[in-house]
C-alpha cells in the first residue's frame, strides 16, 4: 500500500524492534499520550490513525481528532468499551436491549437484586473475551459471581469500573458474531459467523466461528439492521465493526457488544479473500480515506479459538502433526510458550491458539475443526505456590 506504519504501544522495553523504536505512550495517561503523538506528528506528518484493540480505541480517536485525521466522535469509542454506558444508550434510542442494572459493590448487594428475574449475566463494565463474564440463575449464584469478579475487575486503573458490574438479563439463543465496517456512516456487511457450539455457561469461553451463515435471509438482514441501529445510537462513522448478538426462539436480535475495532486475534485471517484483499488493508484504508478494497468470500471457511480447559503451566502439547493433516485444515498454531501460565475463564482472557478450516460446507469446516482438536492432547503442570520464611 505503500504506507510507512509507527507503531505506540507501552512496549518502551520490549525485544521487538518495530515496538521498541515506536512511540512509547501511556494509556492511563491521555494527555501525557496525546502530546507525545501530536509532536511526532509534527515531523512524520501521519496520514491515518487506528486503535487496534478495545484499550486503545479511544485514544486513537482522540489523537485522530486532535490532528485533524478520519476520526468518530470520542464518546461514540468510548461508548464501543463501557458496556454500561452502552446498554443506556442503546435504551435511550429505542434499541432492543436485554434488561440490565448497575451493580455498586460498595453497597449491600442483596438489596439491589430483589425484583431481578433469573436467570441473569454477570458482567464486567470494560473487559473483553467474555473475561468476568458468568451467568447466574438466582441470588445466591450472583452474590458468589460478585464476589469472584470483584476480584478479576480489581486490576483496573477506573476506580468506577473497579466498583461497579453489569446485571442483564440472560437471553437463551444462537449466538453470531457480525464483521463489518462504516464509511461515512454506511454500514458495509463482511460476514456473519455462526457459532455452533452453545453457550449457555456458566461462562462464556468461545470455540468455534464458521462462515457463510446458515440463518434463513431474513434474519440475516434483521441482524444487520440491529448492529446498523446500534452503531447510529452510538454515534459511529467510521472504521471497523465487530458486534456480537443473540438470536432467541422468535429470531430477535439482541445486542451484546458493538466494538469499533476488527474481530479479535488471528481470527480475521477467515475474512481475507485473496492475495490482493486482507482485513488489514480494508482498516487502513478507511483510517486514511482511501476507497477499501471488497471481495467476496467463495468457500466456506471457519477458526476454531483453542480453549484452555485446566489452569496450570503448559507442559506440551502433542498432536499437532495429526491434526494439520486432517482434511479441509489449512492451519494449527499454538500462541501460548511452553512454561507459561495457563488461566481458563472467567478469569482469563487468553486462547491457547487457533485452528483453521475451509471447505465447501459450513458443516464441513465445522466438522474438520473438531476432528483437529481431537487429536491434540494439551499436558499441564500444577502451578506450585511457595512459601518461604
Amino acid at each position: 500500500m505503500k504506507v510507512d506504519i509507527l507503531i505506540a504501544s507501552t512496549g518502551e522495553h520490549s525485544l521487538i524492534t518495530e515496538i521498541k523504536d515506536g512511540l512509547h505512550i501511556n494509556l492511563d495517561d491521555f494527555h501525557f499520550s496525546l502530546d507525545v503523538i501530536q509532536q511526532a506528528h509534527l515531523t512524520q506528518h501521519f496520514s491515518g490513525i487506528i486503535g487496534t484493540d478495545d484499550s486503545t480505541v479511544e485514544l486513537a480517536t482522540l489523537a485522530a481528532q486532535k490532528l485533524g485525521l478520519i476520526h468518530n466522535p470520542p464518546y461514540s469509542a468510548k461508548l464501543t468499551q463501557r458496556k454500561d454506558l452502552a446498554r443506556a444508550c442503546l435504551k435511550h434510542h429505542n434499541c432492543i436491549v436485554p434488561n440490565h442494572r448497575v451493580i455498586k459493590l460498595l453497597e449491600p448487594i442483596e438489596e439491589q437484586l430483589i425484583d431481578i428475574t433469573w436467570p441473569c449475566v454477570i458482567k464486567p463494565l470494560n473487559m473483553s473475551a467474555s473475561r468476568g463474564v458468568i451467568r447466574v440463575n438466582n441470588i445466591s449464584e450472583c452474590l458468589i459471581a460478585c464476589k469472584r469478579v470483584t476480584k478479576i475487575i480489581s486490576v483496573s486503573d477506573n476506580v468506577f469500573e473497579q466498583r461497579h458490574l453489569l446485571l442483564e438479563e440472560y437471553i437463551d439463543g444462537a449466538e453470531v458474531a457480525f464483521e463489518a465496517y462504516l464509511e461515512n456512516g454506511q454500514l458495509h456487511q463482511l460476514a456473519i459467523f455462526e457459532k455452533p457450539n452453545p453457550l449457555v455457561g456458566p461462562y462464556f469461553e468461545e470455540t468455534i466461528y464458521v462462515t457463510p451463515c446458515q440463518l434463513k435471509a431474513s434474519v440475516q438482514k434483521h441482524i444487520k439492521q440491529r448492529v446498523s441501529e446500534a452503531c447510529e445510537a452510538y454515534g459511529l462513522i467510521t472504521g471497523p465493526i465487530h458486534a456480537e448478538l443473540r438470536i432467541d426462539s422468535s429470531n430477535e436480535a439482541w445486542i451484546l457488544e458493538v466494538a469499533n475495532r476488527s474481530i479479535g486475534g488471528d481470527c480475521g485471517r477467515t475474512l481475507d479473500g485473496s492475495i490482493e484483499y486482507f482485513l488489514e488493508k480494508l482498516i487502513i484504508s478507511l483510517a486514511i480515506g482511501i476507497s477499501p478494497p471488497t471481495a467476496k468470500v467463495e468457500n466456506a471457511r471457519g477458526v476454531m479459538m483453542i480453549p484452555i480447559q485446566k489452569p496450570g503451566i503448559l507442559k506440551e502439547v502433542e498432536g499437532l502433526k495429526s491434526a494439520r493433516k486432517v482434511k479441509d485444515i489449512t492451519s494449527v498454531s499454538i500462541n501460548i510458550n511452553l512454561g507459561n501460565e495457563l488461566i481458563p475463564l472467567p478469569e482469563g482472557n487468553q486462547y491457547l491458539g487457533y485452528i483453521f478450516a475451509e471447505s465447501d460446507t459450513s458443516a464441513q469446516v465445522i466438522d474438520a475443526l473438531n476432528t483437529a482438536h481431537d487429536k491434540l492432547t494439551i499436558h499441564v503442570m500444577p502451578k506450585i505456590k511457595l512459601i518461604q520464611d
